[in-house]
Formats: structure tokens, C-alpha cells, sequence
């Protein structure tokens, strides 16, 4: 099992990003190589389209609005993985101001090494975080 995990500290109020990343279908409204994003099953899955036109299915697994989190598996997707599981979640930041959001995963890599699955989602989380940066300062 590998894992990757990526934060970014904020000078923003963590109920301000919690609205903007708190919502299942809400990536393509922050995260510029989602540009779509789909419901269907109640909410519970959304299918994303990236900027390559890869497809990618996800399933929420755990949503908790109070703990500023939700967590979610793939389903299908281009990522050479199995079993992928994540959250993302908005906390205080360490120093009572602001906010901390943290991404973090765990998989089994399928035709790479551990090393290069942590390599390739730590890069996609961090690439997600900067560009949460960008739109929270917009």
C-alpha cells in the first residue's frame, strides 16, 4: 500500500474554503484541469472530465459537513492504482488563524512502484492545492 499527502496553509477563514471545496461536485469550480464535474446515484458519484479528456469516476465514501472533510474512492480512471482511497479536509491553521487544508491518499500501484504512485498523486494533490490557492486569492 502507498500513500501521498500534500497541505497548503491559507490566510483565509476556514469556513471561506470549506465553501469553496466542501462540495462533492465542486472541483471544476477551483481546480482548473477538472473543468467538469457530474452527479449521479443521489450525489454520491461524480464523474469528472480532466483538460486531456480523461474520464475518471469517483465515489463518496464519507461526508462530514461539521469536521470540514469528505473522503472518496475511484472507481475507474487513467491512474495506474487499485484501491485508491482519499480526503480532503479544512482545518484550523496552527496558529488559530487562517486555515490548513490537507490531501491525503492511500493505493496499491498497479505496473509501478510504490515510489512512483506516491510521486505521481503527491504532484497531483500538490498542483490541486496551489491552484486552490490561486482561486481563494482571486
Amino acid at each position: 500500500m502507498a500513500k501521498a499527502t500534500a497541505f497548503i496553509d491559507l490566510n483565509t477563514d476556514i469556513d471561506q474554503v470549506w465553501q469553496l471545496i466542501g462540495g462533492f461536485d465542486s472541483l471544476p469550480d477551483w481546480l482548473p484541469f477538472i473543468p467538469q464535474s457530474s452527479l449521479s446515484e443521489g450525489g454520491r458519484v461524480r464523474t469528472l472530465k480532466s483538460i486531456a479528456g480523461d474520464t475518471i469516476i469517483e465515489r463518496l465514501l464519507d461526508f462530514n459537513d461539521a469536521e470540514r472533510r469528505y473522503s472518496y474512492t475511484i472507481l475507474s480512471g487513467p491512474a495506474p492504482v487499485r484501491d485508491y482511497e482519499a480526503t480532503l479536509r479544512v482545518l484550523p491553521g496552527d496558529d488559530g488563524q487562517g486555515s490548513r487544508v490537507e490531501w491525503f491518499g492511500s493505493f496499491i500501484p498497479e505496473g509501478i512502484s510504490d515510489a512512483e504512485a506516491t510521486a505521481l498523486f503527491t504532484t497531483i494533490y500538490e498542483d490541486g492545492l496551489a491552484a486552490l490557492k490561486r482561486a481563494i486569492e482571486r
